[in-house]
């Protein structure tokens, strides 16, 4: 892949300007590809469907597994590529503004840092705290002058805080420098509503939210009409194959063929891959 980076990241920014769209979360080189294949208009890694293709846990993997899978995914396509930097593996703001640095420089348009306490994941930083390390790292994106976009993100949601103390904590985010917001579990069923989303884009406006979909329910057109600007889905694209793959291999283990038949032809993948080489 050969576009330019600089329009690659330009790209990126401007979809963040009006409009929702889908941002996929390939796990590999040849998930990213098929995405791109599919007409997606950028791409974001996932750690947990990353940290699964190395046969680790989520949260398990390194710095340097995330920055060289970063690169890597970075040069496979020619769509913008929004990382998951997890915490920035780093709790020491000065610290983070190092990570974030390396990650713009291995090739991303967008980068997220959570407020998940590192080593520690059922901890959240203190609100605090979490400004000063997204202000360390809006710094350190600035100072490499790249149009990179930054993500705030908080996980109270999905540690059994309400959604108004993670859209308070997001607010202040925004006002340190995220360039977007986003609360894994504002938008899922059984931890907030509609009305919680609405609520969370209204607080931030006008910068943009992401909404975290992980399954059926609520359609894409419901969420561009709360005023969402982007969906991700996490690790669930990396859990639909794995699933499948699961599936197959227990009926092959009790001597049945017959998952086998789902399977996508060697042409088809084939036609696709090639028009990478």
């Amino acid at each position: 892949m050969h576009k330019p980076l600089a329009e690659k990241r330009a790209a990126f920014r401007a979809l963040h300007q009006q409009g929702c769209f889908v941002l996929p979360n390939p796990w590999d080189i040849g998930s990213a590809r098929m995405f791109q294949e599919l007409g997606f208009v950028a791409l974001a890694t996932t750690s947990t469907g990353f940290a699964w293709t190395i046969g680790r846990p989520d949260y398990a993997v390194t710095r340097n597994d995330v920055l060289q899978h970063l690169a890597a995914m970075s040069e496979a396509v020619d769509l913008p590529l929004n990382a998951d930097f997890e915490s920035g593996f780093a709790s020491d703001p000065q610290d983070v503004a190092v990570n974030v640095t390396l990650a713009v420089n291995a090739g991303v348009a967008g980068l997220s840092i959570e407020d998940r306490v590192v080593g520690n994941l059922g901890q959240l930083y203190e609100t605090s705290l979490a400004v000063e390390r997204i202000r360390a790292a809006r710094g350190a994106i600035d100072k490499t002058g790249e149009n990179v976009v930054l993500v705030g993100r908080t996980e109270g949601v999905l540690v059994g805080g309400s959604v108004s103390a993670a859209i308070d904590k997001l607010v202040a985010l925004a006002n340190a420098g995220a360039d977007c917001l986003y609360a894994p579990g504002v938008g899922m069923a059984g931890l907030s509503t509609k009305d919680d989303v609405l609520a969370l884009v209204k607080a931030v406006a006008p910068k943009p939210v992401n909404i975290l979909v992980v399954g059926p329910g609520v359609t894409f057109a419901e969420y561009a009409d709360l005023g969402v600007r982007r969906i991700s889905v996490g690790g669930a694209l990396a859990q639909v194959s794995w699933g499948a793959t699961l599936a197959a291999a227990k009926q092959l283990k009790e001597g049945s063929f017959d998952g086998l038949a789902a399977a996508i032809s060697n042409r088809q993948l084939d036609e696709i891959f090639s028009r990478f080489v």
